[in-house]
């Protein structure tokens, strides 16, 4: 077996700031989950044309996350690094784009500055998972990735409590969008370039070694990158392909929520929808309340599945959380009060703790250093199609399998999870003993 020089361990701190950055992409995500799809609502999109106005999010991650992931493998600057620059490119592109979009003053301006804001997330989000893959070794690779969790926790609560807050403090409506859409959106800008420099000021790449240079230096074609992704799809490990069929699920899944959250709460709790502006929006603000609390339930449990997943294995951790979220997505749209809505979405919360951390536990011990980059993208590639998926096939599904309904939309969220589940305790994963050996 080949031998794997050790990584320098680091502190808890210096992980942490390591992580920052993931704060401000997360609460952009948060914004994308909780305030687009009611944005659409109020420039006038029908129910079943939201999931095609959501294709910019699947598609630029399936473009821009694995070209940027081999790009970065291939990159190395002795002042920039060789992930950090992709992070900041990334932070100002998302940045911009968070300042210009609550000034859409039609549906398909909002659409197309999703986009924009899409690939601004997507180049900065893919090499972060690369990051930590390249600086700490097995033993606190769970620490680096369930810190991504709790940074995603973190940052979606505040972008959700903005969306709760700010309307009672910034009220009426300027343009063609609720002023409160403002507020919410110029925060997020603030935080996504803020948390990005600095991580990008506390964090140091490990240099190459001159074998590696002398890899980097090889004169390269334009189509190198995609040449490389294709490569590293034919000698993906099996691991990887099993991951892939509980992505299907999953994801499409999480989509079906996120874009069907805030009407379903309408419709159970207020008897409402989008076209009763003043209750919608009311309903609105409830659902940014309940989704900044399933991310409240992400960051307090994300550290303690580090444990777990070391005590009983990732897979079996990862089928577990699922389970839970399952149960609590079943229940959400028939619940009318309220407050107990935050009881049920708790389970969604540790599903998306594990989500954005576990998986990559599973997989990463099988692949191979030189191709974290890489590999990281592709993995988002296992997200991105199943919203692709989502997004051309769900709107003909709404409409004629569940009534238009999106109460509907949730439970069947819940029952893919339940599958997705199913797919997860199927998966053959290397024991821990093994993933130590590689370090020795």
């Amino acid at each position: 077996m080949k031998a794997v020089l050790r990584k320098p361990k680091l502190s808890f701190w210096q992980i942490l700031n390591m992580n920052v950055g993931f704060f401000g992409i997360q609460y952009s995500f948060g914004l994308q989950q909780s305030a687009v799809t009611p944005i659409y609502d109020f420039l006038g999109a029908s129910p079943d044309q939201i999931p095609i106005l959501h294709l910019a999010g699947p598609v630029t991650g399936l473009l821009v996350q694995p070209i940027v992931g081999a790009l970065s493998d291939k990159t190395w600057s002795p002042k920039f690094g060789r992930r950090k620059p992709y992070f900041l490119i990334g932070a100002i592109l998302c940045s911009l784009t968070l300042f210009a979009f609550p000034f859409s003053s039609s549906l398909w301006m909002a659409a197309g500055l999703l986009w924009i804001l899409d690939a601004g997330n997507n180049t900065a989000m893919e090499p972060y998972r690369a990051l930590i893959a390249d600086k700490l070794d097995a033993e606190q690779q769970p620490l680096g990735f369930q810190m991504q969790s709790f940074f995603t926790g973190l940052g979606q609560v505040l972008a959700n409590l903005s969306l709760f807050i700010f309307p009672l403090i910034f009220i009426g409506t300027t343009g063609s969008l609720p002023t409160w859409v403002f507020a919410s959106f110029f925060l997020g800008a603030v935080c996504s370039i803020g948390s990005i420099l600095w991580s990008i000021s506390k964090t140091k790449e490990i240099p190459p070694t001159e074998e590696e240079l002398i890899k980097l230096r090889e004169k390269r074609s334009v189509l190198e990158p995609l040449i490389e992704i294709f490569s590293a799809i034919k000698d993906m490990p099996k691991v990887m392909w099993q991951l892939a069929l509980v992505y299907l699920f999953q994801w499409y899944a999480l989509f079906c929520y996120w874009q069907n959250s805030s009407k379903s709460v309408a419709l159970s709790v207020w008897n409402a929808t989008p076209e009763n502006k003043e209750t919608y929006s009311e309903a609105v603000s409830w659902t940014g309340l309940v989704n900044g609390w399933y991310n409240v339930v992400t960051f307090l449990v994300a550290f303690a599945l580090v444990g777990f997943a070391k005590k009983y294995s990732a897979k079996k951790v990862h089928a577990f959380c699922l389970l839970i979220a399952a149960l609590g997505l079943l229940v959400f749209p028939h619940i009318e009060n309220k407050n107990l809505l935050f009881f049920a979405i708790s389970g969604f919360g540790i599903g998306w703790a594990s989500m954005m951390g576990i998986p990559y536990l599973m997989v990463v011990t099988d692949i191979p250093k030189e191709r974290y980059g890489v590999y990281m993208g592709i993995i988002n590639m296992m997200i991105v199609i199943p919203m692709i998926i989502q997004t051309l096939s769900f709107g003909f599904i709404l409409k004629h399998f569940l009534n238009n309904d999106p109460r509907n939309a949730v439970s069947f969220a819940g029952i893919l999870l339940i599958i997705a589940m199913i797919c997860t305790l199927l998966i053959k994963t290397k024991t821990p003993s093994d993933d130590l050996a590689l370090e020795k």
